[in-house]
């Protein structure tokens, strides 16, 4: 139930020519800048990625909803009344499905790819700074994760009919849970890019990660019928806290009952997750090499 593309093709074909306007901090910036319009360009350019990792999260929703619509709403009380449909209930672990694939898998298979096919060390003989390599993937992971976001809600709405938040406060909270979790996401995936010995074996290592993650963290499982040690182990990683937070945006507030702290935990999530941000930045700038430390 996860993503199998990658997107190096293109990019290994026609790797962007870096800009050798200087190397101050401008100049990084600025072509850092100006690659991810690029990077944004070829992820769209190749259709397996866009199938997998951006289509992905729609194509979930739509089974689940199909599947067990039928089988009344989630969270009735005892009496049957209330509750939700089963699609409001998978929307918000779509949401941060689609982060994490466009974050973690995305990068660290394309990223793999484009060490193994050599576009990678093509870049590293040129003025190119990793910053602005950086900057071009995780504003990449941004700009289609919020293309993606936006969409899933829109179709949500309209073909769904599933009732959004209207409290302003929802969207503020929404708005800092998905910037922090897709740049968590992008920079543990740059840093999971270097595990694959080679762009073949990429997918193989890195979306049985992926799949397990969303099994454990409620994103096709309702969390509060999973065991607690399998609670306990997904609260180990970010996608069940991406999970909670998008829960607690778009469930009724009477749902809050069902997390294993009985509430929606907004500080623990943005704890949880700031640690993340620092892990994943500190590893990909450990791990990340031009080349393969081996080769």
């Amino acid at each position: 139930m996860s993503a199998v593309g990658t997107h190096t093709g293109p990019a290994a074909a026609n790797p962007a020519p870096p800009s050798t306007a200087g190397t101050g901090p401008a100049a990084v910036l600025r072509v850092g800048f100006s690659r991810i319009g690029y990077e944004t360009r070829i992820y769209f350019r190749t259709t397996d990625s866009v199938f997998f990792t951006f289509l992905f999260p729609f194509i979930m929703l739509a089974i689940f909803t199909a599947a067990f619509g039928s089988s009344g709403n989630v969270g009735t009380a005892p009496d049957g009344t209330g509750g939700i449909i089963v699609g409001a209930y998978y929307l918000p672990g779509m949401l941060a499905a689609g982060m994490l694939l466009s974050g973690v898998q995305n990068l660290a298979v394309d990223i793999a790819g484009e060490k193994s096919d050599g576009t990678l060390k093509r870049l590293g003989g040129t003025p190119l700074s990793p910053l602005s390599y950086f900057i071009g993937k995780i504003g990449q992971v941004l700009v289609t994760g919020l293309f993606q976001a936006a969409l899933l809600i829109l179709v949500a709405r309209v073909v769904l009919g599933i009732d959004l938040p209207s409290e302003p406060g929802k969207w503020l909270t929404f708005t800092w849970v998905f910037l922090f979790g897709v740049v968590t996401c992008a920079f543990l995936g740059i840093a999971l890019s270097a595990l694959p010995r080679s762009g073949k074996s990429a997918t193989a290592v890195v979306i049985p990660i992926v799949l397990i993650l969303q099994f454990i963290s409620g994103v096709y499982l309702q969390f509060y019928l999973l065991p607690d040690w399998m609670q306990n182990l997904a609260g180990v990683f970010p996608l069940k806290w991406m999970a909670q937070g998008m829960r607690g945006v778009f469930l009724p507030d009477s749902f809050a009952s069902l997390e294993q702290n009985g509430s929606w935990d907004f500080p623990l999530i943005a704890l949880n997750l700031a640690i993340w941000l620092v892990v994943g930045l500190a590893l990909s700038r450990v791990t990340f090499r031009w080349i393969r430390k081996d080769t």
